[in-house]
């Protein structure tokens, strides 16, 4: 990281800091207002992260700046992305997949459901380069860090006191980036995973309708957080009634889902499928 951008990243966290401290917030309430886990206020005031665009909003909502002070603080966010000599839009590419990765990262109960792409504490370190290669105006360098994250992140996973839950569409399985043999060792990572006491993987196979018609994909951080999954990015909501539905949503995608030795038997002949199709593709 240039020295610069490092610079521009603490006057941004400095300005963010002081804001708060002028409004009377904890770092936690401050969190709590906007949407966003504690730990992603924290790298944020202290210049060890880089927030997107929407969770700079959110901050600028929960600390309810004026306009003039809000601008100062997306354009403090522009002069980092500047330093890093891509413009604004290459700062934002490297921000995608941080506010779920965050909001995960400091959560005791994860679930989360996903109908196209695995879900990020899933994704082996090559089917995550796939997913933020595929962010506009990506560059190399920030493919990397970001790879290097969420695979770091990935730890929580293996932590007592912490549990897991994932429920895929058996489409997810056969939605692929890359190569058969990228996705051969992706499901062999999820076989490992699912054997964890504090992971709980559930699948819906294709010959059981879905209880509900699935738009996109979603992550419920304990009962306070969802992250919703876009397109183009993600949102963070901490609003009761929104919460409410999505966690009935989930309860109705778990129940229709398989587990345990169902699950296991439809990875591995989807494995089969993959290894197959890889020897199809072989001149």
């Amino acid at each position: 990281m240039g020295s610069e951008r490092r610079e521009r990243m603490k006057a941004l966290g400095a300005r963010l800091r002081g804001l708060r401290a002028e409004a009377g917030l904890t770092g936690a309430m401050l969190a709590q207002r906007a949407g966003v886990g504690q730990p992603t206020v924290s790298k944020v005031e202290t210049g060890r992260m880089v927030p997107s665009l929407d969770v700079l909003d959110r901050l600028s909502r929960a600390l309810d700046l004026d306009e003039s002070t809000a601008r100062e603080v997306r354009d403090l966010l522009a002069a980092v992305a500047a330093a890093e000599g891509s413009g604004p839009s290459a700062g934002e590419a490297t921000g995608v997949g941080a506010a779920v990765d965050e909001e995960m990262r400091s959560a005791r109960l994860v679930r989360s459901f996903q109908c196209v792409v695995l879900p990020a504490l899933l994704q082996s370190a090559e089917y995550a380069r796939h997913v933020f290669e595929s962010a506009p105006h990506s560059t190399p360098e920030a493919v990397g860090r970001a790879v290097a994250a969420r695979v770091d992140r990935q730890s929580v996973l293996y932590e007592p006191g912490r549990e897991s839950v994932f429920v895929l569409t058996e489409a997810v399985l056969r939605t692929w980036p890359g190569t058969p043999a990228l996705m051969l060792a992706q499901l062999d990572r999820m076989l490992a995973v699912e054997s964890l006491s504090t992971v709980r993987l559930g699948v819906i196979p294709w010959r059981r309708p879905v209880p509900v018609l699935p738009r996109h994909g979603f992550t419920l951080c304990d009962q306070r957080a969802v992250v919703v999954e876009t397109f183009d990015g993600e949102r963070v909501s901490g609003d009761s009634a929104e919460l409410a539905a999505f966690e009935e949503a989930f309860a109705r995608f778990e129940r229709a889902a398989v587990f345990g030795d169902e699950v296991r038997e439809l990875l591995l002949r989807v494995m089969k499928e993959f290894r197959d199709l890889g020897d199809s593709l072989t001149p």
